[in-house]
This record gives structure tokens, sequence and C-alpha cells, in this order.
């Protein structure tokens, strides 16, 4: 009787200490704390481990969920072995440093689709939150209608200082199509606002040659290549289809 209502107080103490994980696994660690003959020193450093254990696991949760990832994929699922990418640079650029430098990432499918580069931005998003970094991703085209939906309901400012709090930010499939010149400003001003203060990753099935086709004001194309290239990280994914050559393989090993 005296063992439940001690049970009790402690899960009543860690609600309302906010230690959910302290209070679910206070029993479970002390059993194992005399089976293992620790210290009380040692049982208390477990049980504060765990749930500082958890309460980063539901951090890095949060990021995610905040961040909008299309699909949740990392750099450990991704096999360079069928790509033409280095896995030492982006391994090198997992661990965060051009976050902190505000250093652009580029990624450059010239062939079109399917080089592996949205996976390859996705996993430095998922990298980034792992690092309790506020991360966002969007399309091209996503951003540029938020921005005009903003512009119209006269919030552009507020829109505007959202992005800019992002610790990092992706555009995907620019050069899919045709912008507007509106929205190339719009575009621009997101990444203007960020350069040598945040970082961008950002993919392209154009080379830079090639943007003119899709952002007609040559003025404003050359000054939103030079925001992006300065300091950056361009990373080339080939010229064939890294989800053809894997879909092939796997048939292949199949008929094997």
């Amino acid at each position: 009787m005296m063992g439940d209502l001690q049970d009790q107080a402690i899960r009543q103490h860690c609600k309302a200490l906010r230690m959910p994980t302290v209070g679910g696994q206070f029993a479970r660690l002390a059993e194992e704390a005399i089976r293992e003959g620790q210290s009380h020193l040692g049982y208390l450093k477990a049980l504060l481990a765990a749930e500082m254990e958890e309460r980063e696991s539901r951090a890095v949760a949060r990021l995610l969920h905040e961040a909008r990832l299309p699909r949740m994929k990392t750099l450990e699922a991704f096999e360079f072995d069928r790509s033409g990418v280095s896995a030492a640079q982006l391994r090198t650029l997992a661990e965060g440093d051009y976050v902190d430098r505000a250093e652009p990432v580029l990624l450059v499918g010239e062939a079109g689709t399917g080089t592996g580069k949205t996976h390859l931005a996705t996993g430095l998003c998922v990298a980034a939150c792992r690092q309790r970094r506020r991360v966002r991703f969007t399309t091209a085209t996503a951003l540029i209608n938020e921005l005009a939906e903003a512009a119209h309901a006269n919030q552009l400012s507020r829109a505007l200082g959202r992005w800019e709090r992002l610790d990092l930010i992706c555009i995907d499939e620019l050069g899919y199509v045709p912008l507007a010149e509106t929205a190339c400003e719009l575009m621009f001003q997101v990444i203007a606002d960020r350069a040598e203060k945040a970082a961008v990753i950002l993919t392209t099935n154009l080379p830079f040659s090639e943007w003119p086709q899709v952002i007609p004001n040559a003025r404003l194309c050359k000054a939103l290549i030079d925001r992006l290239t300065d300091q950056a990280h361009i990373i080339t994914t080939g010229t064939d289809s890294y989800r053809f050559r894997r879909t092939t393989a796997q048939r292949k090993a199949g008929k094997a």
C-alpha cells in the first residue's frame, strides 16, 4: 500500500513538473538499478538521461513536422553508388557548418527530373532538424503563391519575416515552369533577405545558362544567380535518372 502511494505521488509530481518520461520509467529503471547494483546517483543519472532523450526526440519530431517535408527521406537511404554525387561531400554538408556560415547549397540536375535532387535536399533538411534547427521545405511555385496571397492581403512584410527567421529554407523545383516577373521579384526578396545571413537549399533542373528561359527579366535573373552562387556549394546530380537506374537494378536483382 505504501509503495503504491509513493508511486502515485511520484507520478503526480512528475506531471506537475512536466517530466512525463521520468514519471513513466522511474519504477523500471529503479528495478534495473537494483539488479545492476547502481548507486543512487547512477540511478538518477539514468532517469534524467531518459527524460532528456525523450525530450530531444519530441523536439526533433516537432521540427520535422514544421518543416513540411514532402516525404521523410534521409541521406542514409540515398544510394550514392547509383548516382554521380559524392557521398563524402553530402555527409560533410549534413554536419551543418554551411547553415552556420549561411552558405547556399544548389542541387542541379541538368537533364531533367529523377536524378535525386529532391531526395538529397530533403536529406539535408532532415539532418538540420536533427540538429534542432528551424527548417522549411517548399516548391518554387508554392512559395510564390504564398507570397502573392500575402501581398494581396497586405501581409507581405509579415510573410517575408516568417521566412527570414528560419535557420534553413529549401526551395524545390525551380525551373520547371516559367515565372512571371512579379513572381520572380517575390522569390528574389526571400533569397536576398537571406544572403550572407541564413542558408538556402535550392534544386533546379536547369543549368545557370538556361535560367533566362524561366526568369525573363535579365537583370533580375543575374541578381538572383549572383545571390545564390556566392559562397555556394554547387552539386551536379548527373544526367541520368537515379530513380530509373535504381528500378532497373531492382528488376535485375529480382530476375537473378
